[in-house]
């Protein structure tokens, strides 16, 4: 394993444990992404004593412009030394109370810091100290399990998850950035100790959501807190759209399996972690619109008008951002079904020029949601969709060139408004603006200033408001 520890760093941890006469291992993440290859920035080190007084040897060696971090609370320290950041910490033992997930810390050997690890993938450590460089030690089979691609705890899951419930939520987070399985039974202890996740903080479980929303298959992570049941806990909402429910011989598609392909779909596309939030939450309200018509059959007339406005709800409750993001997922879930709307439709341009100025610059970001919202069975289907979806890209493209659409505002505002008629924080300037907007969108005269002026003098007249006098 020594061939691994490349970089230096490791030799000058080794030689500055040695000079104190301690232990020192790399552990936990970074030696389980070193053996699978995978980049990581984290570099935690353990030793049998006080990891303070490691680090602190460590930065003496680095130089004077080394700095030291010191959380005494914790026993750990950080070392910075430009983009580099090492922690430090003594081995230590962990026991926990039932009703908190924060442990009692001990003094403790290597074996007891390793026993403590959540999953044997990240219960490895490499030893740094110069006569044993590289040494893998692995009390739990931890390599294997990397070889073997599964997740398994190195005790009894029940005590794992029942003493930190974030660790279910890790289980499956892992599962899914690394594409591996979790072991059955530690899989059934999730299943079982799924309702001590209450404990756990809204922010932590976020970030562990937020982790498998950036992995290539997030539909991994999400099915698994589904079979967990975890989801259920954690997010009703979506829980809620699994099942399909028949009458009359006729059933709809099961909307939780539908959102999944549309995610992973719209997750081979982009990085945007927020547009894929929004593709996650593009049906979330057919539960609460579903309703049975014996002439048309399953209806969720306005689920994505209520869905836009339980975005809000969502996010505050999961602590997820209430700024521009929420708002960007808010309006995407509103709008994911007008282009499916135009092309099923005549294409007018008034129709067209309205959603380019609605979805302003997120419109390439709605498109690639509706592209992947089509999940029909029927290939022929989906090929007519899909070719009236470039033929409606391209319109876009035309009139935005034509008419400047996107983001517009009207080139008569509410300042020459006020003037022309006198008025002051009047209701009718909101209108006479939505008027010259509106014509403009419809095609009724074109974006540009002098069309506009005469357009508003005349609506305005139509509706009894005259000019002042110059």
């Amino acid at each position: 394993m020594a061939m691994l520890l490349k970089d230096k760093i490791f030799k000058t941890v080794g030689e500055a444990a040695d000079s104190i006469g301690r232990e020192a291992y790399v552990v936990g993440g970074y030696v389980r992404d070193l053996m699978l290859g995978r980049p990581s920035k984290d570099i935690d080190f353990v030793t049998v004593g006080s990891g303070i007084d490691l680090a602190r040897a460590v930065a003496e060696r680095l130089g004077r412009h080394t700095k030291v971090t010191v959380f005494k609370t914790y026993g750990t320290a950080q070392v910075h030394r430009g983009e580099l950041e090492l922690e430090f910490v003594g081995a230590r033992r962990e026991s926990y109370h039932r009703e908190s997930r924060n442990p009692i810390v001990e003094d403790g050997t290597l074996q007891d810091d390793i026993s403590r690890r959540d999953f044997t993938i990240n219960a490895m450590a490499l030893c740094v100290n110069p006569s044993r460089f590289g040494e893998l030690v692995d009390l739990f089979d931890g390599e294997g399990d990397l070889q073997r691609r599964i997740i398994r705890t190195p005790l009894d899951p029940d005590i794992t998850f029942s003493d930190d419930p974030l660790r279910m939520m890790r289980a499956i987070r892992f599962a899914t950035q690394l594409d591996f399985t979790i072991a059955p039974e530690t899989l059934q202890a999730i299943t079982r100790n799924a309702p001590r996740i209450e404990i756990i903080t809204r922010e932590r479980i976020a970030t562990e959501l937020n982790k498998i929303m950036a992995s290539a298959t997030p539909s991994t992570g999400w099915r698994l807190l589904l079979h967990t049941g975890l989801l259920r806990l954690i997010f009703p909402e979506l829980a809620a759209l699994s099942g399909v429910e028949t009458v009359k011989g006729r059933g709809h598609k099961d909307n939780f399996e539908h959102t999944m392909t549309v995610l992973d779909r719209v997750a081979s596309k982009s990085d945007n972690l927020w547009l894929r939030w929004a593709a996650l939450l593009h049906d979330i309200a057919k539960p609460v619109t579903k309703r049975w018509d014996d002439a048309l059959g399953w209806t969720f007339h306005n689920h994505n008008f209520i869905g836009s406005r339980m975005v809000e709800k969502i996010f505050r409750r999961m602590k997820l951002p209430m700024n521009e993001h929420r708002k960007y997922v808010a309006k995407l879930v509103e709008l994911h079904m007008r282009p499916i709307a135009l092309v099923e439709d005549e294409v007018t341009d008034s129709a067209v020029r309205r959603l380019i100025n609605e979805a302003g610059d997120d419109l390439e970001d709605l498109m690639t949601l509706c592209e992947a919202d089509i999940t029909s069975k029927n290939q022929m289907k989906v090929k007519r969709f899909l070719d009236n979806f470039t033929l409606l890209r391209q319109k876009m493209t035309d009139l935005n060139e034509r008419d400047q659409i996107r983001n517009f505002q009207p080139p008569v505002d509410g300042h020459e408004i006020m003037s022309t008629f006198g008025l002051k924080n009047s209701p009718v300037i909101g209108t006479i603006k939505q008027a010259i907007k509106d014509a403009i969108l419809d095609g009724v005269i074109p974006n540009e200033h002098d069309a506009a002026r005469a357009f508003m003098l005349t609506f305005a007249d139509s509706i009894g408001v005259k000019p002042v006098e110059p």
